[in-house]
């Protein structure tokens, strides 16, 4: 993976833009696919890679941590929550949902400036 390399001053997560960095790769990865138990584990292992990547790029000082969950579309729904303790003032989070007809996919990412 790259050297981090602070680019900016700016303080405060931007979710906005971690938002659409998210949205890009689950599109890049999932857009246009069926859902295939047998290429789970590859999507995602690609889209947290690929979002990772591209947090890191954006140099800024956090710690990025990135989850995907892809589950098959059922009558029984898909449900997530996550809890943290951290400085709201700069610390932040983002959640991305995203379906087709046949599965589901939530990423998470949560930066903690250093």
């Amino acid at each position: 993976m790259e050297e981090y390399q602070r680019h900016s001053d700016e303080v405060g997560f931007n979710a906005e833009e971690a938002h659409n960095i998210v949205k890009e790769c689950v599109d890049g990865v999932l857009g246009g696919e069926d859902y295939n138990q047998n290429n789970i584990n590859q999507w995602t292992a690609s889209i947290v890679e690929q979002c990772l990547a591209h947090l890191v790029k954006l140099g800024k000082a956090y710690k990025y941590i990135v989850t995907c969950a892809v589950v098959q579309k059922s009558a029984y729904g898909f449900h997530t929550a996550s809890s943290c303790f951290w400085d709201t003032t700069s610390d932040g989070t983002c959640t991305v949902r995203w379906e087709n007809r046949t599965m589901n996919c939530i990423v998470n990412v949560f930066a903690i400036a250093i």
